[in-house]
This record gives structure tokens, C-alpha cells and sequence, in this order.
């Protein structure tokens, strides 16, 4: 039909110069940052590698656990440089690369990664027993593992924030949204968490960039560790914007701490739909009247 060819030809002819206006949204270098479904693909493979026994390789054979573990770990490898390689050009701070140097650096930041394994696994294992112990309603740690969104989303966090240690760009927020669109729980990678961390059922946690959280610390669905306002937006970048939650702290459901400089005291218990802007001393018990 020649009147919707015109009209195809019109609306494109817009399109592409609508593309010309130099804006954020303009960008056309398709395939010079890193690829979602590669970052997807390395924490679904960083999975297997972290719980050897419990998800199905449907794509390799092997006959030992050392073939399965060094198949992953050239695979999370290949595609951790490659990525790592893309991200690096959104380093606000870094000093420009030729392809080169890019190159090495990707190299030993990925390295780096993967020989922190057993230390993620160590951090894992402690938080696969505090969701054991903490759940009554938990048959066993293998139920957990499986289903459990609050321990997946726990995974991924600390998974996205060794890379941030290591300074990776974009790749480790890339990482916490995927797990925050899968589960409801948002976890910035940034994030300081200790041993023992428990989610309970999870769904509408946001745990901010700054927030310091102690060891042996119980959320429940619905709460917010934030800063009191973000109205100053960039000009708050790298300052201490959410709060800190010591150690054996339990947060009920609906709660919302705020502030960088509210301090939620060891062994506090805080009731659901509290609302905190300051401290509270060690052992404080937080209710809603």
C-alpha cells in the first residue's frame, strides 16, 4: 500500500531526526557498554558456582566437581572481562585507557572477583543459617536456597557489592536491579552488610547506598533504611545520606529509618510502621502507640 509506505517513511524520517538532538537518550553506540543479558548470565553461572550441588548444569557434562568448577570459572571469567571491559569507560574517576590497558585492567579486576569466592560463600553460608534459624516456617536450608526471594536477593547483593569493592562500574547496580525486578527487594550494592543478615518475606525492602548494617540483623517486608531527603540530588553523591543499624537489630515490617547520621543502637528491637529520623541507644524497644 503506497500511503502507508509514505507514512512509514514519514514517521522514521522523524524518528531518526529526533535522534540528532544530542540528549542522554540519543546515545547510538549500541554495543559499547555492557549487555544485560551477560550480566544476568554471569550471576546465574556465579550460582552454580556458590551452590554446586544445587542447580542442574544443562550445559556442560562432567564427571567431577573440579571439571564443573573450572568450566564456570573460565565462563564467569570470559564474560566478567569482557563486560568489566565496557563498564570501565563510565568510571567518573578514572584515568583514560587505551584498548590495551582496558584490557589488563578488566583482567585483573575479574581475577580479583573470582578469587574472593570463598570469602562470598563464607558470608552466604552465615546468612543461609540466620534465615534457617530466624524462620520457622523454613523446613530446611535446601527450601531456602531454592525459594526463599529475600536469601536470593541477599546472594546477589553480595555478589554486586565485592565488585564494588573493587570498583567496577555500572556492572553491580546492573546486578542489584535485576534482583530487586525479580523480587521486590532493593539492595544498593553499595551497601555495608555483616554476617548473619535475615530478610523475612522481603517484598518492598530498600536498604540505601550509604547504610552501614551490623551482624546478626532481622528485616521484614516493607522496610526502608533511606536518607531523610534526596531534593539536593547529585550534590549529595558520596556523602553518608542512610542510616546505620548495629549489630543483633531487628526491623519490623513497615519501619522506616532515615538519615546518614541516625544510628539504631545493638540489640534494639523497632515495631512495625516506626518512623525514625535520629539515634536510638542500644536496647531500645521502638513501638508505634
Amino acid at each position: 500500500m503506497p500511503e502507508m509506505d509514505d507514512r512509514i517513511k514519514r514517521v522514521t524520517a522523524a524518528i531518526i531526526d529526533d535522534y540528532t538532538k544530542g540528549r542522554a537518550i540519543d546515545k547510538e553506540n549500541t554495543f559499547s557498554q555492557p549487555e544485560k543479558e551477560a550480566v544476568v548470565d554471569i550471576i546465574e553461572k556465579l550460582q552454580k558456582i556458590i551452590f554446586p550441588g544445587f542447580y542442574r548444569m544443562k550445559d556442560y557434562r562432567y564427571y567431577t566437581v573440579e571439571s564443573m568448577a573450572s568450566t564456570l570459572v573460565e565462563d564467569v571469567l570470559f564474560n566478567l572481562i569482557k563486560q568489566i571491559s565496557l563498564s570501565l569507560k563510565y568510571c567518573e574517576s578514572c584515568d583514560p585507557l587505551n584498548e590495551e590497558e582496558t584490557a589488563e585492567k578488566a583482567r585483573e579486576k575479574a581475577f580479583a572477583f573470582i578469587e574472593k569466592i570463598p570469602s562470598i560463600r563464607e558470608y552466604i553460608d552465615t546468612d543461609l543459617q540466620a534465615e534457617y534459624d530466624g524462620d520457622p516456617a523454613a523446613y530446611s536450608k535446601d527450601e531456602i536456597v531454592y525459594s526463599y526471594p529475600g536469601f536470593y536477593a541477599i546472594v546477589v547483593y553480595r555478589i554486586a557489592h565485592e565488585l564494588v569493592r573493587l570498583k567496577v562500574p555500572l556492572i553491580p547496580r546492573m546486578m542489584s536491579e535485576y534482583a530487586h525486578s525479580c523480587t521486590g527487594i532493593d539492595i544498593n550494592p553499595g551497601a555495608e552488610i555483616g554476617k548473619y543478615f535475615f530478610i523475612d518475606h522481603g517484598t518492598g525492602i530498600v536498604i540505601g547506598e550509604t547504610t552501614r548494617i551490623g551482624e546478626h540483623v532481622k528485616l521484614y517486608q516493607g522496610v526502608t533504611l533511606g536518607a531523610i531527603s534526596t531534593r539536593k540530588g547529585q550534590l549529595l553523591k558520596g556523602k553518608k545520606r542512610h542510616p546505620t543499624i548495629e549489630d543483633n537489630v531487628t526491623i519490623y515490617a513497615g519501619a522506616s529509618i532515615l538519615g546518614g547520621d541516625t544510628v539504631i543502637g545493638a540489640d534494639s528491637v523497632i515495631g512495625a510502621n516506626a518512623f525514625i529520623t535520629s539515634s536510638v541507644p542500644s536496647g531500645s524497644r521502638i513501638s508505634i502507640v
